[in-house]
């Protein structure tokens, strides 16, 4: 899964190729599901970028409290289960950053180690989203509320030693392809696929733990002699 993320160099995102102006991004180093999140998105030929709340509501949900089981959506199956097969066929988005977070179990110790991955250089990148519009039924007349959740796969040979899953990061090239409502489900569902090209993940203290801290801190490498101190090793 991918539970937490970031973009800690939000001018940077500016920089890809997506077709979309970018407003002036805080940055952030702990972005948690629930929370408000930049999305990439195309309805017919217009492409835009819009603030989104992470974790899925489907259009046909009673509840919103479906968002907080949502916030990922696993590539296998994701075209015929009910959450998302809807907006698998014509509602994909991107959702930009550079840097996520898993968390490895560790042998022998009750926590788990966080570790922060991130492309070469921090470059930014785009994973693969759904996004949908859900409008309350006892008031419609409200605003719609878009959602969105990130798309996973099975972990590449950089993610395999931390994690079995990780974010589909989509090539540049398969953009296009990817947002345009046309795209058959089919074709679409070739593109998630685990990330190809070189990922650098290392280790960070479990200050990221809680949603509460979202600062530089969240993304530091951690030291030798922080490895030898349990308490921060594996204590919140």
């Amino acid at each position: 899964m991918c539970g937490r993320y970031g973009f800690g160099n939000p001018a940077r995102l500016g920089t890809l190729p997506l077709g979309v102006t970018f407003p002036a991004l805080t940055p952030r180093y702990n972005v948690a599901p629930s929370q408000a999140v930049p999305l990439v998105l195309q309805e017919g030929h217009t492409r835009e970028l819009r603030m989104a709340k992470w974790g899925l509501i489907p259009f046909w949900a009673e509840d919103p409290g479906i968002g907080h089981k949502l916030a990922n959506a696993r590539a296998d199956g994701i075209a015929a289960k009910p959450a998302f097969r809807a907006a698998f066929k014509q509602q994909r988005g991107l959702m930009p950053a550079d840097l996520f977070y898993e968390w490895q179990v560790v042998p022998g110790h009750q926590g788990k180690q966080p570790w922060c991955i991130r492309l070469p250089d921090d470059e930014p990148f785009v994973m693969a989203a759904l996004w949908d519009l859900w409008q309350p039924k006892h008031d419609p007349i409200a605003d719609p509320m878009l959602t969105c959740c990130i798309i996973t796969t099975e972990a590449n040979a950089t993610m395999e030693p931390i994690h079995h899953r990780m974010p589909v990061i989509l090539p540049l090239n398969d953009v296009d392809a990817w947002l345009d409502p046309h795209t058959a489900p089919a074709d679409a569902a070739r593109l998630l696929r685990p990330y190809e090209r070189p990922l650098h993940a290392y280790q960070v203290k479990t200050w990221v733990n809680a949603t509460r801290h979202d600062d530089a801190q969240c993304a530091l490498p951690m030291v030798r002699s922080d490895a030898h101190r349990s308490e921060q090793f594996f204590d919140d």
